[in-house]
């Protein structure tokens, strides 16, 4: 048995899965980006792997240092991805919409060795690097020249060799390979280390649930920097099947369904507004989509009426996924659930238990402690998921105490579910709002609202959008009556503290906000106001 432990440790890996896809589909298309009108079969892509590898290996680093990518979908976030499985060093997508502040922290968190970014992001990667305080050591740029410490991507690794890189160190399963930057309830960034055997089973995951083969043509819509981007039908689970991957660099509905015709696309990920977008240029222009096994959505429900209308203009197959950064998806909705579950996150994903516990304020509920399985009483989503999470955070153990327990990550996700297991999300236990797919936390909207010398207070929530599934919504108390709402749209853009996606939409100037006895802001409650204003028209919208 120690034998076969040794063995399993050491081959098991999501590199040793591309290998042999290399050896047995050499020939075979791997990767396709229209833009740049370049393809590459999986020798070719393997030969491009190299050169960033071994260059990897020139700069002497080491096992475990960070190669952090700030870049949209792209041929380079493949290539760093792939050599940093070959080399044993570690693989960081971060967000490409992140502020120079927001950058900065995750910079020092990371300290990366590598920092390989898109040449719009320049400033911003500049900026972020002089708050953080800390020179990776090499800058690398795509499409941008070569200028001062930072270079070019390609005419670096231009010169180097295509053969296998040398490597000294055995591969592990538990050895670290990707890691992915998530935010915490008070919105700072924890990072989550992936192993090895999380990505073959996330990989595998996906393979089981679509299903998704060597003979799939597949195309995430979303940025690859996400746990859902990179491991759904994004380049982990794609390579590891041996399928081709077609690169879409910024989501375009007409672009999207031109590829399906094109090259055959067997499987779209997107979230459910870009099912929507998809619908409404299918009705319009009419491609042929016959080529479809299914289109998976992820990041909120879908509505029963939205899904009736995807299943006749798009596909019949609609899924539906949901989960975390830390676990991937673990629950599921298939086409023989729809429409019929449509508007619940579905029900556990094969490998891994889901339920719906009791609501403590001062404890975590026992795993076993469940509400009634009747659709009405709500309680926390609890998920364990051995073979896809790590169950911890790097440097972190004051939040993985916190998040983690008796096997069980504790979502903050407020649900409730019914007989068969089908959960249907409510809230969220911190007041996250997800719109257009992306986290946001009010806290860190307020802070920067409550900087601004014309505003005494604010309180941010989110109203519902067709469109964006949520809009971030900000209630202020002005200290300055001439205060208008351009005024603070434009002060947040300026901001280095959050994204522009993270900025409030609309706004509404009021006397005082709804707080407890403590003084302690009452989000939910400012929730059920919103959707009230909402719904009188008294909600201004930039």
């Amino acid at each position: 048995m120690e034998e076969f432990k040794t063995i399993f440790e050491r081959h098991y890996t999501w590199i040793e899965g591309f290998m042999r896809n290399v050896r047995r589909y050499g020939q075979r298309m791997a990767m396709i980006d229209p833009l740049q009108h370049k393809t590459w079969n999986y020798g070719q892509l393997n030969d491009d792997c190299n050169r960033m590898a071994n260059h990897i290996v020139a700069d002497h680093l080491q096992k475990g240092d960070v190669l952090m990518l700030q870049l949209p979908n792209c041929a380079e976030f493949v290539f760093t991805y792939i050599a940093a499985q070959k080399t044993h060093t570690v693989c960081c997508p971060v967000s490409f919409r992140l502020s120079a502040g927001e950058l900065a922290w995750q910079i020092k968190t990371a300290r990366p060795k590598y920092l390989i970014f898109d040449e719009k992001r320049r400033d911003v990667v500049e900026k972020a690097i002089a708050l953080a305080d800390y020179q990776p050591q090499r800058l690398l740029t795509i499409d941008g020249e070569s200028r001062g410490n930072i270079l070019n991507f390609t005419e670096l690794m231009r010169d180097m060799p295509a053969t296998e890189p040398e490597n000294h160190r055995e591969y592990n399963i538990y050895d670290e390979t990707t890691r992915l930057f998530t935010s915490g309830t008070t919105g700072r960034p924890k990072a989550v280390p992936l192993t090895s055997i999380n990505e073959v089973l996330s990989a595998h995951d996906v393979m089981i649930h679509f299903p998704m083969n060597y003979r799939d043509v597949t195309m995430n819509t979303t940025p690859w920097f996400h746990r859902g981007g990179i491991h759904c039908a994004g380049p982990c689970p794609t390579f590891y099947a041996g399928a081709c991957l077609i690169i879409m660099n910024k989501f375009d509905a007409k672009l999207t369904l031109q590829y399906v015709e094109r090259y055959k696309i067997t499987f779209i990920i997107g979230v459910p507004t870009v099912l929507e977008r998809l619908a409404d240029e299918e009705e319009k222009q009419g491609y042929d989509l016959s080529t479809l096994h299914g289109i998976v959505t992820m990041g909120s429900p879908l509505e029963r009426s939205a899904c009736i209308r995807y299943q006749k203009v798009l596909t019949p197959n609609i899924f539906n996924g949901y989960g975390t950064t830390e676990t991937f998806w673990n629950t599921f909705l298939r086409p023989f659930d729809l429409p019929e579950n449509a508007g619940t996150a579905g029900c556990s994903c094969v490998d891994d238990d889901v339920r719906v516990v009791k609501v403590y304020s001062d404890r975590h509920a026992e795993p076993d402690e469940l509400v009634a399985q009747d659709g009405n009483e709500i309680g926390e989503v609890i998920i364990c998921s051995p073979a896809k999470s790590p169950y911890t955070y790097v440097n972190n153990e004051a939040e993985t105490a916190a998040k983690y327990y008796k096997d069980f990550i504790y979502t903050n996700d407020l649900a409730t579910w019914d007989e068969n297991g089908f959960i249907s999300i409510i809230g969220r236990k911190d007041d996250m709002i997800i719109s257009s797919g992306e986290n946001i936390y009010p806290v860190e909207v307020e802070d920067v609202l409550d900087s601004h010398p014309k505003v005494e207070d604010s309180m941010v929530t989110a109203v519902p959008d067709k469109m964006r599934g949520q809009l971030v919504t900000a209630y202020v108390v002005r200290k300055d009556p001439s205060l208008t709402p351009e005024e603070l749209d434009e002060y947040c853009k300026a901001s280095d503290a959050i994204a522009n996606f993270k900025r409030p939409r609309l706004y509404r100037f009021v006397a005082q906000l709804p707080m407890n006895a403590t003084g302690k802001k009452l989000h939910m409650k400012m929730k059920e106001i919103a959707l009230q204003d909402l719904r009188n028209g008294l909600l201004y919208q930039i």
